[in-house]
């Protein structure tokens, strides 16, 4: 058996390709606060991707381990499932999170939110087959905390370049987000800079291509 791990774009999913004056845009047009830690969980809108699980942990996080210098973004459109993104809406408001966290519907370029997040959240309480998320994220330099199944198992080295939480769990994930949100920046960089390692070895698309290639010309032969 050859193993090819699907690939992505490191050039295109680069820090030093993203332009700063987009950076600050999107800081003024979400309002965002350098002084607060950003918690970014991309993904359509969609029971199983586990947004409802991820508020609840903010609640955590707010409420037991008295987080509050937090901003979250869940950035995804809801593709007409309107009853859903409500639900979102309703629950952010239950909680008392509406100050917390930022809906937000679409970003052309998902660098930019990458770049401007401390950490990226993976929350599917089913299995990802491969979950670009959790690939994307490594790729961009940021710490990624996933459910502890499907694709990520095998993305994320566990510890080094981010963490596995146990699945559908809020506790969970909050404990988590608090131990990060504790851990100092010159960790978080480091951690940061083992995922871009660690994609650039195994899931660089290039190398995908170019090994598939390889294996095409050895049969041929």
């Amino acid at each position: 058996l050859l193993v090819i791990f699907r690939g992505i774009n490191t050039e295109y999913f680069d820090n030093s390709n993203v332009d700063n004056d987009k950076v600050q845009n999107l800081y003024s047009s979400l309002n965002l606060s350098s002084e607060k830690f950003k918690i970014l969980l991309p993904g359509r809108l969609t029971k199983w991707k586990g947004q409802e699980m991820f508020i609840q942990s903010l609640n955590l996080l707010k409420n037991k381990y008295n987080k509050e210098n937090f901003q979250a973004i869940i950035l995804g459109s809801h593709q007409g499932r309107k009853v859903y993104f409500k639900k979102l809406v309703s629950d952010a408001e239950k909680y008392k999170l509406k100050q917390h966290i930022i809906f937000l519907q679409h970003l052309k370029e998902m660098p930019l939110a990458y770049y401007i997040s401390d950490i990226v959240v993976s929350s599917s309480i089913e299995p990802e087959a491969f979950g670009r998320i959790s690939v994307e994220a490594q790729a961009m330099k940021k710490p990624i905390l996933a459910s502890n199944h499907g694709g990520s198992k095998e993305t994320i080295i566990d510890g080094k370049s981010g963490f596995l939480f146990e699945n559908n769990n809020p506790e969970s994930l909050a404990q988590n987000l608090n131990k990060l949100i504790e851990t100092d920046k010159d960790k978080l960089q480091s951690i940061g800079n083992e995922g871009r390692k660690n994609i650039l070895k195994k899931f660089d698309v290039e190398q995908m291509c170019y090994s598939t290639f390889l294996e095409y010309k050895k049969l041929v032969k």
